[in-house]
């Protein structure tokens, strides 16, 4: 099995010494109605209170609007996915119930000042603080529409704090990563690191070779509006490209490369680093890549080559040809990474590697310029890479990994004992500031055990506590579990991971009994946290939903009150007669429970068999989902043509970003999904090809025969277009009028959407 860690940013004196200006109170100084995650720094009590209302808006300070005004629109975006609501940008001065954006102060470059009366001010003494001060607005407001008067200064202690995906092993959509990256931004984490090749896949579109691409893998442009997405959202993206070990995925198509035995075995996992070859095609890989991040670092993996380097002599000859006669296998090794680092640097960028291989086995040192991700205690101690100049990062194994299928972070010790200055093995420093901070890492080590959204509900609570631990204010609770019911009380950020295709809100439901009239089944899908339903202090019960059709079902979220369930079982069915057990829970603990499933299904049945009180189960929320709430996803599709049968029409809704329908070469062409019944619309997404439509309209129907055009668009310009809409439709049409080029019209996906 592989482990792992992570990557990221920043310089840090300057931080940790403005920190010290930053009051840090005892966390009971903070009340609970305020309590936030990370939490807030301090906080001093005000009089009176703040009322988000339908007249609230977004007041820029014109002075800085140029600065805050992408910042404000974001923060209204995510305002509208978490109340429904649309609240207006403006510039000027806040009246009642506004909340006012500025620039100002002394505070490090991530923090605010947050100023809560009639209305709100949120002051950063860069762009970025005050976008964290948005986050900690909407945490707010997502619990109570009324938070009390007061001003709180915060601060992070570490700057960099994150998240790294092996999506080299198994893809993840795009939609998925943009969910992640509304999450990272909810938790005020600022790096996401993509570990782009390994094992099972090398998952960037290349030009220059194009062999060693995998078929499900990100395009140039997909790969381009995602990290435009995360930078709208102050997160680095941090890309690796692992070398020269775990390079099986390259080495497929590059046979002669393999790292060969004295034996004459080949080893499909090594580069042969004796080869000039190897050289050639890793300098073509990197070179291509770095313009595509316009971020501060590149990481080059470098862990895990080559145990026994007595079994290759051609790594000794190598060495001691280039090195000199002293030199050790190892300084083959060593020479390697010196020499990505110097095209890495020349890129304008900072090199990060992994751990792992550096000892004191050669004549030559990696180059004290790069960061190193301390994962593992093998090698050298984290103190001593200090002692060689490098700066590093935490990347501890136990507990930041969460791997696929396999091990998982003990978030209880991750809370209440470790801290992100103690290395795994027990390991610490000298000079904390010299450790930027650090990540939870996901390992697909075992691809095809979790789907994706398993592993967004599985490591929800980590990155809670992650961020909790780097941002280094106060706990707001002793232990794990009080914590866990602040994470409940926060849920998921608004657009992120399981905001989307809730199927069974406002859907019909029954149930085996009811407490009292005041505690009713539909409380349990009205999408209102602040009602529930309670059942009778009997087992077994059970709460049912009926979703109107066998729809595609990836995720179920119970959100228990104090009366919970300690066994449950979740049951699925197609006819609502036979029944199907899909996750059977014998030691619930309430809270919110995430489980992924995999499966189609009409009806969906939580069965308590044992209840956790002396009271019945009682639930806040009865939540099902769907995949990433896209409606069109592997819906009926019809067109009106289609250039040849390599570009069928299922391509443009396969969810797939790498396939894709074309037209003929006529004006007009048009393409329609049926989504089965109508549904409500708010969003329409088209990510265009090269071929893309100059004009367009977006048509929508309830019976397919009677169109409504919703939108009209005359200077399309292609890449990716999105479309907010307010209607009710079960058929949604894309009716090109002018095409772009001498081709057709070209989708990679059209995705529809209904609310958040």
């Amino acid at each position: 099995m592989r482990l792992r860690a992570v990557s990221i940013t920043c310089a840090v004196g300057a931080l940790a010494a403005a920190l010290l200006a930053v009051p840090a109170t005892p966390a009971a100084a903070v009340p609970g109605e305020l309590q936030v995650i990370p939490a807030l720094r301090q906080w001093t009590a005000g009089t009176g209170s703040y009322t988000f209302g339908t007249a609230s808006r977004i007041v820029v300070d014109p002075a800085h609007a140029a600065a805050l005004t992408d910042d404000a629109a974001t923060f209204a975006a995510d305002l509208r996915d978490l109340t429904g609501r649309t609240v207006s940008v403006v510039t000027g001065t806040a009246a009642t119930g506004d909340i006012r954006l500025t620039l100002g102060g002394t505070q490090p470059a991530e923090g605010y000042t947050m100023t809560v009366g009639a209305s709100i001010s949120i002051q950063g003494s860069t762009d970025t603080g005050a976008f964290y001060g948005t986050r900690t607005v909407l945490q707010l407001l997502r619990q109570s529409g009324t938070v009390p008067a007061g001003t709180t200064t915060d601060a992070p202690a570490k700057p960099e704090r994150g998240l790294m995906l092996d999506v080299g092993r198994k893809y993840v959509t795009g939609e998925w990563l943009r969910q992640q990256i509304k999450e990272l931004a909810y938790l005020k984490l600022n790096r996401l690191h993509l570990h782009l090749s390994d094992t099972h896949g090398f998952r960037l579109e290349s030009t220059t070779h194009p062999e060693v691409v995998s078929e499900q893998h990100y395009s140039k442009q997909e790969m381009r509006e995602i990290v435009a997405l995360a930078a709208k959202y102050h997160i680095e993206i941090v890309p690796e490209i692992d070398m020269p070990g775990h390079l099986n995925a390259v080495l497929a198509k590059h046979p002669e490369l393999q790292l060969t035995d004295s034996a004459g075995n080949r080893d499909p996992y090594y580069l042969d680093l004796s080869k000039p070859g190897a050289y050639t095609l890793m300098r073509d890989l990197i070179t291509e890549f770095l313009p595509l991040f316009p971020g501060r670092y590149w990481h080059i993996g470098a862990d895990e080559y080559v145990g026994n380097y007595a079994a290759y002599p051609q790594l000794l000859a190598y060495a001691r040809a280039n090195y000199g006669p002293d030199a050790t296998a190892k300084d083959t090794y060593y020479g390697f990474i010196n020499w990505a680092n110097d095209i890495v640097r020349a890129g304008g960028k900072t090199t990060r590697m992994w751990n792992d291989g550096i000892g004191t086995d050669g004549t030559i040192r990696p180059a004290a310029n790069i960061n190193v991700d301390y994962w593992f205690n093998h090698g050298i101690t984290p103190q001593a890479l200090l002692d060689r100049g490098h700066t590093i990062t935490n990347q501890s194994w136990d507990p930041t990994y969460y791997v696929s299928g396999a091990a998982k972070p003990n978030v209880t010790w991750a809370y209440e004992t470790w801290n992100p200055d103690l290395f795994h093995g027990g390991g610490t420093i000298g000079q904390p500031a010299r450790n930027l901070g650090s990540m939870v890492h996901v390992w697909n080590d075992n691809p095809n055990a979790e789907t994706q959204d398993q592993i967004a509900a599985g490591i929800r609570a980590i990155l809670r506590v992650l961020a909790q631990q780097t941002w280094g204010s106060p706990k707001p609770a002793t232990t794990y579990a009080a914590f866990s019911a602040i994470m409940d009380r926060i849920g998921r950020a608004p657009g992120g991971p399981g905001s989307t295709g809730n199927l069974a809100i406002k859907r019909p439901v029954s149930v085996s009994s009811t407490e009292t009239p005041d505690f009713p089944a539909a409380n349990a899908v009205d999408g209102n946290l602040a009602t529930r339903w309670s059942s009778a202090h009997t087992d077994p019960s059970w709460i049912r939903v009926d979703l109107g059709g066998v729809r595609e079902v990836t995720r179920v979220t119970l959100r228990w009150e104090t009366a919970y369930a300690r066994a449950y079982q979740l049951q699925t069915s197609t006819n609502g007669t036979t029944w199907t057990t899909a996750r059977t829970i014998t030691a619930g603990d309430g809270g919110t429970d995430e489980h992924g499933l995999a499966t189609t299904a009409r009806y969906v049945r939580v069965h308590g068999t044992q209840r956790g009180s002396g009271f019945g189960y009682s639930l806040w929320e009865f939540e099902v989902h769907g995949p990433t709430g896209n409606l069109a996803l592997r819906r009926p599709v019809s067109v009106s043509s289609t250039e040849t049968p390599d570009f069928p029409a299922t391509a443009a809704v396969d969810g797939e970003a790498h396939t894709r329908w074309a037209s003929t070469y006529t004006d007009p062409s048009w393409i329609q999904v049926d989504l089965g019944s109508s549904r409500e619309v708010n969003r329409v997404v088209l990510r265009w090809e090269d071929a893309y439509a100059r004009a367009y309209q977006i048509r929508t129907s309830t019976d397919g025969t009677t169109w409504t055009t919703a939108t009209t668009i005359t200077a399309g310009d292609g890449a990716a277009d999105e479309h907010t809409l307010t209607v009710t439709a079960r058929y949604v049409r894309v009716h090109g009028t002018q095409r772009a080029t001498g081709f057709g019209y070209s989708l990679w996906e059209f995705e529809v959407y209904g609310p958040r």
